[in-house]
């Protein structure tokens, strides 16, 4: 467990340098942000008011059948802006590995994030596989290049937004 979330913050750590270009772009010679716009946040435009809940199916795809990948994991990478508007570092978290259906679920709550942050978009994307056999992940719905968060359903209770991706699909 260590280890992968060793590797999820490695992948983290990856995404920094292009975020670090756009932000040091905005800074002037004396250190200071002054060209910088907070970004105006609407009403709730925030994907982490409530708990959220990251979902959806990966296949193995073996001749021309999809079949159920068991243990595969998502990786659900997200942005955020500070209480002052200003864009953080990403963060990272894992979804629980694939059962027998091949179904995942990720989960993030306002709790798990820092005080006054609000996550601006999050993109989903396929971890290594599990499988000796089915070992090569496809883009097929953005598995590799990132599946971006958008619409979502609430819970009956309101409690949580359901977000769905994919299906994501591995190739031999």
């Amino acid at each position: 467990m260590a280890l992968l979330a060793h590797l999820c913050l490695a992948n983290c750590l990856l995404l920094l340098p292009q975020f670090a270009v756009v932000f040091a772009a905005d800074i002037d010679a004396y250190g200071s942000r002054s060209g910088l716009k907070k970004p105006k946040l609407q009403g709730d435009q925030s994907l982490l008011s409530t708990d959220i809940g990251i979902q959806g199916v990966i296949y193995c795809k073996s001749g021309s059948k999809l079949v159920p990948l068991q243990g595969a994991r998502v990786r659900v990478t997200c942005l955020a802006v500070d209480k002052r508007g200003y864009e953080t570092a990403p963060f990272c978290i894992l979804s629980r590995p694939t059962d027998a259906n091949g179904y995942f679920l990720a989960t993030l709550s306002p709790s798990e994030v820092e005080d006054d942050w609000k996550l601006t978009h999050c993109k989903a994307f396929l971890e290594p596989s599990p499988s000796e056999i089915c070992k090569v992940p496809t883009d097929v719905n953005k598995g590799i290049t990132g599946a971006r968060l958008s619409s979502y359903r609430l819970s009956k209770d309101k409690r949580m937004k359901w977000f769905s991706v994919g299906p994501f699909v591995y190739t031999a």
